[in-house]
């Protein structure tokens, strides 16, 4: 399992503790939405960063409050069926304005890497023996979009619009 952020193959710094009894005093950690809820003014005590892990029946609304605490939100793929992560990672951009890292967790595919971008996304959990080689052919699979999004390319309209033609 490989972390990319921005296009590079990076360490990750948070140790995801969603799944365990305790949480370490110490260290950046992603907490289960439980977790968060029992023990939330404890960890907003801590110096470390916090990222929280939503499971695919978690809504963001949960903690739309919280967001200014948070470094990070994972969200899972449970399957390449659900698909509620893409509408979660949308009102997390442009509802909620969050602009931390928003993580791909689970059943992360390489062919939807686009589509995860596309929707808010900035990191990725890729499942290879060579996750940056899989992330780059996966990267390199399209250039041009005809839906407009928030992460800042031109639709295929727009750079018709400008006399851009790919």
């Amino acid at each position: 399992m490989g972390l990319i952020k921005e296009g590079k193959l990076v360490n990750d710094p948070f140790k995801n503790v969603s799944d365990c009894e305790t949480v370490p005093a110490k260290g950046p950690v992603i907490v289960s939405i439980d977790q968060w809820m029992v023990r939330r003014d404890d960890l907003l005590k801590r110096s470390d960063l916090i990222g929280i892990w939503l499971k695919s029946d978690e809504h963001p609304e949960t903690i739309a409050g919280d967001l200014a605490y948070l470094s990070l939100v994972a969200l899972e793929f449970p399957s390449f069926r659900d698909g509620r992560a893409y509408s979660y990672a949308r009102l997390l951009r442009d509802k909620y304005v969050f602009s931390g890292e928003i993580r791909a967790v689970g059943d992360v595919l390489l062919d939807q890497l686009h589509f995860m971008a596309r929707s808010g996304f900035d990191a990725f959990e890729v499942e290879s023996e060579d996750p940056l080689d899989a992330y780059n052919i996966a990267a390199a699979d399209y250039s041009v979009w005809y839906q407009q999004t928030g992460d800042g390319r031109l639709s295929a309209a727009e750079l018709r619009g400008k006399g851009i033609r790919r």
